[in-house]
């Protein structure tokens, strides 16, 4: 099966449509010039029909009847057509050279004189009085009956530049056509080539954008793609590292102190045993937190919502880790309605507190001792806010945005003492836009960062 490419389909294209354009136009102009030239001769004819009735009219007031018409009709209305056009013809002249007249002469009767009628219908007649009465009628034959020679030369003169001038018209369509299409279609081509090179892997390839139009359109979405395609790729890359880098962490730990066991440098004591097992455990939890993660990310987390009211949850997370904000002095400062005014919602009680849980923990791990951290709840609209704003130290306004990416810590250091392994805020986000929210970070009024979380309200009935 042959395969023709789009430039060729363009091209033919086209050349149709110009063709068929060309053709039309052709029809059109070749009938416009017949239709043209056949009114130039009819009004021509409508003079000769004026003049030669005028002339007949003269001779029969001469003869008092057409006798004279009857007995040598070619030479009276030759002279009458010469008489028209030019000096009258001798009698002699009329007999030698009777011209072919397209002329009919009929008397009062209608009956004819000269010439033959035909078809009647396709005649038009023009009456020839003498003293206020018809005596006779002269008619003209259709003018396309009786085209002379020259008139005949010159229709076909015409046709012949029409139809020069269209085959002139082809020849340029053929010759500009194929580098039109051509043109046209180097945009597409470029980003066929540029996407063969996506799909290779090359997500660093870009297009120029040399229009506004669909092609130009086109083009910023491929960048748009390639470039939406380089960052994930760039996520992935960096997403492998940091996973690499924080299982190395405790992995080499456990390595290095059960070796250290095995050759007898460390005692197998409770401490070393509880050292390894908080190594295993810490190795644990970042397995369970990528699990969630993935969970998250797949859609493939349970949620088993109800009716539950927000202040509740969020009451309850805060106080199941009151002791450990006291530890570090951290002062909790509670802005909750209380139970006359709650807030309810149509949520997962459980991935909430796994929500609140994962905030909160944040908040201990970076707020200075001695800070200060306030909870408060919030109806606006047909949304229910939760704010968590702790004080000092605070997040550089240009990190903001990364707060939600997997395994970002604003620390620059990879000492796990401090932080997490930076997965607790992007299960956090999943968690609420799975239960049709929204998350948002900005900084705190006390110097740290503010956390919103934003919830649709369930309507209850008043």
């Amino acid at each position: 099966m042959i395969r023709i490419g789009m430039t060729y389909r363009l091209f033919l294209s086209i050349l149709a449509a110009t063709c068929a354009a060309i053709l039309c136009m052709f029809l059109v102009m070749h009938w416009s010039i017949n239709r043209g030239f056949l009114r130039y001769l009819d009004t021509m004819a409508q003079d000769t029909m004026e003049s030669v009735s005028v002339n007949l009219a003269r001779a029969y007031a001469s003869h008092g009847n057409w006798d004279f018409l009857r007995a040598e009709p070619a030479y009276w209305v030759t002279r009458a057509l010469h008489e028209h056009n030019g000096p009258a013809l001798s009698p002699r002249q009329g007999q030698l050279h009777p011209p072919r007249v397209p002329l009919v002469v009929l008397d009062a009767d209608r009956r004819p004189l000269f010439g033959h009628p035909g078809k009647e219908d396709t005649i038009k007649y023009k009456p020839i009085t003498h003293n206020g009465s018809t005596v006779g009628y002269v008619g003209h034959l259709p003018p396309r009956q009786f085209l002379s020679p020259p008139q005949l030369q010159f229709l076909q003169h015409q046709k012949s530049a029409l139809i020069t001038a269209v085959l002139g018209l082809v020849l340029v369509v053929v010759v500009f056509s194929l580098p039109l299409a051509r043109r046209l279609i180097r945009p597409v081509r470029t980003i066929a080539a540029a996407t063969r090179e996506l799909a290779s892997g090359r997500y660093e390839v870009r297009v120029p954008v040399t229009s506004s139009d669909e092609l130009g359109q086109l083009a910023s979405s491929f960048n748009a793609m390639a470039g939406a395609l380089e960052k994930n790729e760039r996520a992935r890359r960096q997403w492998v590292a940091d996973i690499s880098h924080e299982l190395r962490t405790p992995i080499a730990v456990l390595r290095g102190e059960i070796e250290a066991l095995m050759e007898g440098v460390r005692e197998t004591t409770p401490e070393a045993v509880r050292s390894l097992h908080s190594e295993v455990m810490r190795l644990q939890r970042l397995v369970d937190d990528l699990h969630q993660l993935t969970l998250s990310d797949l859609g493939a987390l349970t949620y088993r919502k109800e009716s539950i009211d927000l202040v509740e949850v969020l009451t309850d997370s805060v106080d199941a880790c009151g002791a450990e904000f006291d530890r570090k002095a951290i002062t909790l400062v509670k802005d909750i309605p209380d139970e006359q005014a709650p807030a309810p919602v149509f949520a997962d009680p459980e991935r909430l507190r796994q929500l609140f849980s994962n905030l909160l923990g944040n908040s201990l791990k970076y707020t200075d001792s001695g800070g200060r951290l306030v909870i408060r709840v919030r109806r606006e609209g047909a949304m229910i806010s939760a704010d968590l704003e702790d004080s000092a130290p605070g997040v550089p306004p240009g990190e903001m945005d990364r707060l939600f990416d997997r395994l970002y810590r604003v620390e620059t250091s990879r000492n796990r003492a401090s932080g997490g392994a930076g997965l607790g805020l992007a299960i956090c986000r999943n968690i609420v836009e799975a239960h049709g929210g929204t998350i948002t970070a900005s900084p705190s009024s006390l110097g740290g960062l503010l956390m919103r979380v934003s919830l649709p309200a369930e309507e209850t009935d008043q």
